[in-house]
């Protein structure tokens, strides 16, 4: 009998009920399921305020009860998207079918003869990184948008300060533009 691996790719900054709701979907297709963190050379900013190895420690511990293998590996970017599947390949184990929504994803993929199968969105418009992030940054609630297990790990690495000062800005505002200078 042969194992059916399934390889789903996603930046997770952060990982949430989205990410969950799709991963608990997919852990009920195959035997063994990889996920790629992507953009594991990036970090400390506000698209990707968290390092590869904080995002693989959410994912982690966000599911650790599903009952099948997994593997939760960064994935460095390579900017060349003819390589792509081929620079994947050399990261991760072995996998039969791939599990992503994004068109250049599902092309590349497709490309090279890998099924590619699409994941229901789940309530796309809040479960959303950027609408996740702004949320933090803006001090408004945010944690029920996350499984618990990856609020642990933001207060952990004092995530949220981290993601407000990244987004301050240092910028100086001349007094003349902030009304009170001379004219």
């Amino acid at each position: 009998m042969s194992i059916r691996r399934g390889l789903f790719l996603g930046r997770f900054q952060p990982y949430h009920n989205g990410h969950h709701a799709v991963i608990e979907q997919i852990a009920s297709e195959v035997d063994e399921l990889i996920i790629g963190i992507g953009s594991a050379q990036w970090s400390h900013s506000f698209d990707n305020p968290f390092t590869a190895g904080e995002r693989v420690l959410m994912v982690r511990r966000a599911i650790k009860h599903l009952p099948i293998t997994t593997y939760v590996l960064p994935i460095e970017d390579i900017q060349r998207n003819s390589l792509y599947v081929a620079h994947i390949k050399t990261i991760v184990p072995p996998f039969s079918v791939v599990y992503s929504n994004n068109p250049l994803i599902r092309r590349l993929f497709e490309e090279e003869g890998i099924p590619v199968r699409r994941t229901e969105m789940v309530e796309r418009e809040l479960y959303w990184g950027v609408e996740i992030r702004r949320r933090m940054v803006n001090g408004e609630p945010w944690e029920q948008l996350v499984p618990p297990a990856v609020t642990e790990v933001l207060r952990e690495i004092n995530g949220l300060e981290r993601l407000r000062q990244v987004t301050a800005s240092d910028a100086v505002v001349p007094q003349d533009l902030r009304g009170g200078g001379s004219a």
